[in-house]
């Protein structure tokens, strides 16, 4: 299991190296290692790049690896992945760690996404954010993290069958801060757990959503429900924020039919913004150009201008 592991994280970490490339000189953030949890964990820090144009303060994007969750301390590859476009355009971004399956099980992984938007609202002064509007986008598992944390807006826990997972949590405090999302862009992340294999059922017990639930997916239905972000859509549809989802058709490492299911119920739900197929698009090489770049940009200052009417 462990070299099948390994393998799997290998693969990924390429996905941000390949849109690196089209970024070959490196961008220091601002503030680098800021703790959102109050404690000594790298899996608890941000960094927050800012614009070089001269504001008082800049409009969020919140951004987050991939990693099948086996990473605590890959948040560049978020900003290498995705930032460069987002901060051309006049936006902050916040490029978050988070704790790994190995670190901790599921529902650590948001509470800790939670964690840090609460962080963002409450220390918006100190680092020129404007929370008047805040986006969170993702690619992979952190497409995952995205896409939940904007379906469970205003959600503090769930429950299935017997099972009751806090999703908000208490880490790093500032409870009495939001942690809604105003937008959410989501790249080819595992939405529907259910059907993760072959787009008909859960995958086996070595597989990433295992390790991060401690527990074969078959043997836990309960949990496969409360970690798929297409859960939530029906129940909340209330509270969502809209989507906008981007899924190569040639992925295989996350099934594009997760992209699909999804978006069927956002459409249904009335908060699907759009659901774009990548032709040819792999777990980020091709998916990742300079068009859908745009289409995430134009989306975000979309949501952004009509959240401030």
């Amino acid at each position: 299991m462990k070299n099948r592991i390994k393998s799997l994280f290998a693969l990924l970490l390429l996905v941000p190296f390949a849109a690196f490339a089209q970024f070959p000189t490196p961008v220091e953030p601002n503030w680098k290692d800021v703790n959102y949890a109050g404690d000594d964990l790298k899996a608890h820090n941000l960094d927050i790049y800012l614009p070089k144009t001269q504001q008082e303060a800049y409009k969020v994007i919140v951004a987050i690896y991939g990693s099948a969750w086996f990473a605590n301390d890959a948040k560049p590859f978020a900003f290498m992945s995705l930032g460069q476009p987002l901060i051309d355009a006049g936006f902050a971004v916040v490029c978050i760690n988070h704790r790994s399956s190995g670190d901790a099980k599921f529902p650590a992984q948001i509470q800790d996404v939670k964690a840090a938007l609460r962080f963002i609202r409450a220390h918006a002064a100190e680092y020129k954010l404007d929370t008047s509007f805040v986006g969170i986008t993702g690619f992979s598992s952190g497409g995952h993290l995205s896409a939940l944390a904007g379906v469970t807006n205003g959600m503090n826990s769930r429950t299935e069958g017997d099972t009751t997972l806090d999703l908000e949590g208490t880490i790093g405090g500032n409870t009495n801060y939001s942690s809604k999302v105003d937008a959410v862009v989501d790249w080819f992340g595992p939405v529907d757990m259910a059907h993760m294999e072959n787009c008909e059922t859960v995958k086996d017990a070595q597989s990433p959503e295992a390790a991060l639930i401690g527990a074969a997916p078959a043997d836990r239905p309960d949990l496969i429900s409360l970690i798929s972000p297409i859960t939530y859509v029906a129940l909340n549809s209330a509270q969502l924020p809209r989507f906008l989802v981007f899924h190569g058709d040639a992925d295989n490492v996350v099934p594009h039919c997760q992209s699909v299911f999804f978006s069927e119920e956002l459409k249904k739900a009335g908060r699907l913004e759009e659901f774009i197929t990548v032709p040819d698009g792999q777990h980020g090489p091709v998916t990742f150009n300079e068009q859908t770049f745009k289409r995430m940009v134009d989306f975000f200052q979309k949501e952004a201008a009509t959240q401030a009417k």
